[in-house]
């Protein structure tokens, strides 16, 4: 018996240790667990728990015009937040109450905010100082105020509205840019966050007699922009009667440019937005139905409005492309004399490859002309037979030195490239319509840059929108130097193209473009938006003044439908634009 008792005492310890080893197994798993696979993460919620920390978003740097306009600053707004387990239990009833009723929230949300055991948890973000004023009121009235944080924040601000939205761009609610310059500088103007800190026990009471740590946000940097807030907003008034008097049912695009440093003074596309609404779709149309649409459906809307056509949208050139053409001939000796009378002739149209390709004049053919005489005219024939004079390879060299193979790199998201076909696919036909402007698409900005190279007495020089950044910090202004590239046509070759380019505006079919008081030239451009579409558009571009070109301006109409037709010579925009008021 005793026997028996001695091997139950025994089979019973064994029993015990087994179990006590699995069990030690299991807790040494789990602390290993806890150590090493949720360390990081449970040492990080204590820290948080310890240090109750608040973000104090930094004004973004300013944005001015040339002449020193704010075009974009940040105002000061209040963001409040809450530590719950700071707030008494008796008081998150109140609390969740004022807070609803103050911030317009739901209170059975609010009320579980004020019961998370967090240290810092988001009421409502970038209100404005009446709304925090009452909060405040009723803190001192009722002697609640542990656990609510009110702290200063950052808005954006616009003040000019929808002026140069396109090239402005907005910000997210964080402060962060998401288009146009403000995305592009984005590093630069953001500054540097602050904080307020304050190391606290596990009940949520304070740690030390030093009470909370401010760290004050560093300012962003300030911009100064070419653009030209005087003529920005001229050219966007006439852009827009230009738009609703033809009709157009695309839209519209303009560029002014500084020739010699490569500035842009102003750029527009119509229609515009409102930068400090920029959610709120500029469409009446669109408005009516936009409860309706779907969440895609309002994206593809709104990335729609702020599309900077100007930079991010192709077209054909048609006849502006056709002093590309001149520009080639003259620098490679096929012209060298301007006003040889009858060194051309137009028949009506001009046979190539065996496919007949038409003057605009068919019905009734220039004739006899002078270079001069052509582009006045804008005679196809005659630039189909320049451009087979100078062959694909030649052309392509010349498409290259202008631009046109390359983006321009101008300091702005969202810039597209051209589309021409490869040089080795390019045959007599495709070389005949590349020569007159159509078959291939380019940009605006690559058609402002081309002109502004012969304005530039032939010497490419690069667009850009930014011309000085200034450290709020050191008060060092930074300039941007502009950036001149290689040569692309002489400066005999550049004055003679201007001069025939006064011609046009004087006498040939750029007529309405003048302007008393000045000396314009330009040259006018038709052409189908795709092929078969039934649509065109039509643009203009022009320097001023002729002897010393000071600025240059392309102006692009999408699909206009109006009385006046399609042709670039019978609305000009720049009839209207009025340079004596710039």
């Amino acid at each position: 018996m005793r026997e028996n008792s001695n091997l139950k005492l025994k089979r019973k310890m064994k029993i015990e240790l087994i179990l006590f080893l699995i069990g030690f197994l299991v807790v040494s798993i789990k602390l290993a667990y806890i150590q090493f696979i949720k360390g990081k993460e449970y040492t990080k919620s204590a820290i948080e728990q310890l240090n109750a920390s608040r973000t104090i978003n930094a004004n973004r740097g300013i944005i001015y015009d040339a002449t020193g306009n704010i075009l974009a600053q940040s105002s000061t707004v209040y963001t409040v937040s809450l530590n719950p387990v700071k707030i008494l239990a008796e008081n998150k009833e109140s609390v969740a109450r004022i807070l609803s009723e103050i911030f317009e929230l739901d209170y059975e949300e609010t009320l579980e905010k004020t019961k998370q055991n967090v240290s810092i948890v988001n009421i409502a973000k970038k209100v404005d100082k009446q709304l925090t004023d009452k909060l405040r009121v009723w803190m001192d009235e009722t002697g609640i105020s542990s656990g609510i944080n009110i702290d200063e924040d950052t808005k954006r601000f616009y003040p000019y509205g929808n002026l140069a939205s396109h090239v402005i761009g907005f910000c997210g609610s964080d402060n962060q840019g998401l288009d146009g310059i403000e995305a592009k500088y984005d590093d630069i103007l953001q500054g540097e966050s602050g904080s307020i800190s304050q190391a606290q026990d596990g009940k949520g009471s304070n740690i030390g007699e030093d009470g909370e740590k401010y760290e004050a946000p560093l300012r962003g940097k300030d911009i100064t922009l070419s653009i030209d807030a005087t003529i920005q907003s001229i050219v966007e008034k006439y852009l827009e009667e230009a738009c609703i008097d033809n009709v157009c049912t695309d839209g519209a695009s303009i560029i002014v440019m500084n020739p010699k440093n490569g500035n842009i003074l102003a750029l527009a596309n119509y229609p515009d937005y409102d930068l400090n609404n920029p959610y709120t779709i500029n469409s009446e149309e669109l408005k009516n139905v936009w409860d309706s649409l779907e969440s895609s459906e309002k994206t593809k809307n709104l990335q729609a409005m702020w599309r900077n056509k100007a930079i991010s949208d192709t077209y054909e050139p048609g006849s502006t492309f056709k002093l590309v053409t001149a520009s080639a001939s003259i620098e490679e000796g096929l012209v060298t004399d301007i006003d040889k009378a009858g060194q051309f002739s137009c028949t009506g149209g001009i046979e190539i490859a065996g496919v007949r390709i038409k003057c605009w004049r068919y019905y009734r053919p220039h004739g006899g002309e002078s270079l001069r005489q052509a582009l006045m005219n804008s005679c196809n024939p005659v630039f189909i037979g320049l451009g087979q004079k100078l062959g694909v390879s030649t052309y392509y060299k010349y498409l290259d030195k202008f631009g046109f193979l390359r983006k321009t790199g101008i300091d702005i998201y969202g810039e597209a490239g051209s589309i021409f076909l490869k040089e080795d696919k390019v045959g007599p036909v495709e070389l005949a319509t590349i020569s007159f402007g159509q078959r291939f698409e380019v940009t605006p900005i690559q058609m402002i840059t081309m002109v502004s190279t012969i304005a530039n007495n032939g010497v490419y020089v690069k667009p850009r929108l930014v011309t000085e950044i200034i450290d709020n910090k050191s008060g060092k202004k930074t300039e941007i130097e502009p950036i001149y590239e290689d040569r692309v046509i002489s400066e005999e070759t550049a004055k003679k193209v201007l001069n025939m380019m006064g011609s046009v505006v004087g006498e040939g079919t750029g007529k309405n473009a003048k302007v008393v008081g000045y000396t314009v030239g330009g040259k006018t451009g038709t052409s189908e938006d795709g092929v078969n579409t039934g649509k065109y558009v039509t643009s203009f571009i022009g320097v001023a003044p002729v002897e010393d070109p000071q600025v240059t301006i392309l102006i692009t109409l999408y699909n206009p439908t109006g009385e006046g037709g399609h042709q670039g010579g019978a609305w000009i925009i720049l009839a209207t634009y009025h340079a004596g008021e710039c």
